[in-house]
């Protein structure tokens, strides 16, 4: 045995048990579509027709203002011609086909203290909605609730709903594919290992199968970004999740309001909030959580300066995000679904013809005029895959097959 082959079996030896935890750790980034936005609504306003009515008052919203046209031109996003008609023409037609990706049913913030006798109702009925829309095929990709907290003064009734909710759409309907339940103000990796005890006793009660129910970990409270002993307790609390965690959505107002920020300071782009999904952009990379931004408050209603102003500042704000890595976020009123989309499809068709030519050159091994890495190439197919989920991009209008784009996303299996 040579000296180098002799390393060589200390070293495989050394490395083995840091190669195992890191392939545990850090499987790589989901594959799988991730939505655009989050729609959050209190539990007691929503019914059959909620969907619906948000696609058309968003519509109604752009019919006032004009029209999709009129919208783009309040963004500034892309200049008059062919390609800012396609992508007002594609966001009517999101409009009217899928308004709401990610409909999350709101018991917590949205709701508020109503007693058990009314929230127990309030979740009864939104089981019997959300039952009728699948049976009709009429749910959104993704649907699910955000329940009360597991802080001592809301747990029981938090708790409470959750299994009421998981336990009536199993007896009904059926549990929808994309079922998301989000777990606010997390302060503990405590709160993390009590939600996997009461997911793994529903799921065993349900005889579901083991990992079936995940959660999202929403990121609002200063003692998640950084614990007492001066670590941020993100990392563990994915590791805690033991692979329930799908997400982690910014909470931008109670965030801002814990750290002191007077109301008007309170927004996405604040420094606080930069530096708090700066840490939750770096705890969730390689793994198999995804972050989504925050929501602005203000809403396009009102006259239309108002709503002009609302919008631009709405569509920045999501374009932002979008060049900041944050490819989700909350969208509050129907009225903020055409800015939404608007930014969004411009964001995705304005680097599609660079990025597209990109990749054809990288994987023809072409000799272009960027020396691309693998890392790039794939964060390019996904680039194209999230033009896709969305609607921003036609499978017709790029040279590649989604699968194969999909395939490129996997990290490589190490020898």
């Amino acid at each position: 045995m040579t000296a180098l082959s002799d390393a060589l079996a200390q070293v495989t030896s050394l490395l083995a048990e840091p190669d195992a935890e890191l392939a545990r750790r850090y499987p790589g980034a989901p594959v799988t579509r991730q939505p655009i936005h989050s729609v959050y609504v209190p539990a007691t306003a929503f019914d059959d027709a909620t969907i619906v009515s948000w696609g058309s008052a968003a519509l109604e919203s752009l019919t006032a203002a004009g029209g999709a046209r009129a919208l783009l031109d309040v963004h500034g996003l892309l200049p008059a011609g062919a390609e800012r008609d396609r992508v007002a023409e594609l966001v009517v037609a999101k409009l009217q086909r899928e308004p709401i990706e990610d409909l999350r049913i709101d018991l917590e913030d949205g709701l508020g203290d109503i007693g058990d006798a009314a929230e127990d109702a309030a979740v009864d009925a939104a089981v019997a909605s959300l039952g009728r829309l699948q049976h009709r095929g009429e749910l959104p990709p993704f649907v699910g609730i955000r329940f009360k907290c597991l802080e001592a003064a809301t747990r029981r009734r938090g708790l409470r709903s959750l299994e009421r909710f998981v336990r009536g759409l199993h007896s009904g309907a059926g549990l929808p594919q994309g079922l998301v339940l989000t777990l606010p103000k997390v302060t503990s990796v405590a709160q993390v290992e009590a939600m996997v005890l009461v997911l793994e006793a529903l799921e065993h009660e349900l005889r579901l199968a083991a990992g079936a129910l995940t959660f999202e970990i929403q990121v609002e409270t200063p003692q998640a970004i950084l614990g007492p002993d001066g670590v941020s307790l993100l990392p563990r609390m994915i590791t805690a999740g033991r692979g329930r965690v799908t997400g982690m959505p910014y909470g931008a107002y109670d965030y801002s309001a814990s750290l002191g920020l007077a109301p008007g300071d309170q927004s996405m782009e604040h420094p606080a909030a930069d530096h708090a999904k700066a840490v939750m952009q770096v705890a969730v990379a390689g793994t198999a959580v995804r972050v989504s931004d925050g929501s602005t408050n203000r809403v396009p209603v009102g006259e239309q300066a108002a709503v002009d102003a609302a919008w631009a500042l709405h569509g920045r704000l999501v374009t932002r995000s979008l060049h900041r890595g944050f490819y989700q976020g909350w969208d509050l009123h129907p009225a903020q679904l055409p800015s939404r989309f608007a930014a969004t499809y411009a964001f995705f068709r304005t680097g599609l013809a660079d990025i597209t030519r990109r990749l054809e050159s990288y994987l023809a091994r072409g000799e272009g005029d960027v020396m691309d890495e693998p890392a790039t190439a794939r964060a390019m197919a996904s680039f194209l895959v999230r033009g896709l989920d969305c609607g921003a991009v036609a499978a017709e209008e790029i040279p590649f097959d989604a699968d194969e784009l999909r395939a490129m996303l996997v990290l490589p299996t190490p020898a």
